[in-house]
């Protein structure tokens, strides 16, 4: 089964535009619960635009389901993830100044790094996760690191998949197929969407866990999130129930 997690980012963007506390950033993640997701993301980013460090420390004690925590591994960064202790951490090569997520990890030039990192997390018993491209040798590399997982990175995916979805998901295909040989995870993430998302998940079958947020939440102002997040639900299903 592939679970569904949903960031919950752009609730708190919302949330924050006018201040105080609407809409309640922990009130939606336990609702994405109550209406079928297996995970809840954030990504607390060092100016706390959207999700802040006082929401990620809110949430460990309420949701219910798999928490992922997904940034650069600043060290104030590693610091929460070591003390919480969610279910798994997603590294993100991310700079602080990044609007969002733009590439993946270069694991070779960063093998010591990720490593260190990897070996610090488990430690805590915390899973760990690698955002990554397609790269074959990247993800050799990735595995070196003893990570459980990698993150695929899914935009190149999804902007190709608009012109021609069978060369979009090839080197996804390959990727992934690579990483299951290594004793990898894979997760899959970025701009993944009700259009799009079934088709990758048809060509993996095997993938442990799509995080999506930004799609999802817009999706939500039309559909309303329990209809939404069935939907998505829907797309990681063999054979999707038709409207």
């Amino acid at each position: 089964m592939t679970r569904l997690s949903v960031n919950i980012n752009k609730i708190a963007t919302l949330r924050n535009a006018r201040g105080g506390n609407v809409p309640d950033v922990l009130q939606v993640a336990l609702d994405c619960e109550k209406f079928g997701a297996e995970g809840i993301t954030v990504h607390p980013r060092p100016d706390e635009r959207h999700i802040t460090y006082k929401d990620v420390y809110n949430l460990i004690n309420r949701v219910r389901t798999e928490f992922n925590i997904e940034g650069y591994p600043a060290q104030k960064f590693v610091d929460m993830v070591v003390t919480i202790r969610p279910t798994q951490v997603t590294l993100v090569p991310d700079k602080p100044e990044a609007i969002t997520s733009n590439a993946g990890w270069d694991t070779i030039e960063n093998q010591q790094l990720l490593s260190d990192l990897v070996d610090e997390f488990k430690s805590a018993g915390v899973r760990t996760s690698i955002f990554t491209g397609t790269d074959p040798k990247i993800i050799e590399f990735a595995a070196k690191t003893g990570t459980d997982r990698i993150e695929l990175y899914t935009e190149p995916y999804a902007r190709e998949y608009i012109k021609n979805k069978e060369t979009a998901v090839g080197p996804f295909v390959e990727a992934a197929k690579i990483a299951k040989k290594l004793g990898l995870g894979v997760n899959a993430g970025h701009d993944l969407s009700l259009e799009n998302l079934h088709y990758l998940y048809k060509n993996i079958p095997w993938l442990d866990e799509v995080s999506i947020g930004h799609a999802l939440i817009s999706d939500a102002l039309y559909m309303g999130l329990e209809k939404t997040i069935k939907a998505y639900k829907n797309c990681l299903n063999a054979n999707p129930e038709l409207d």
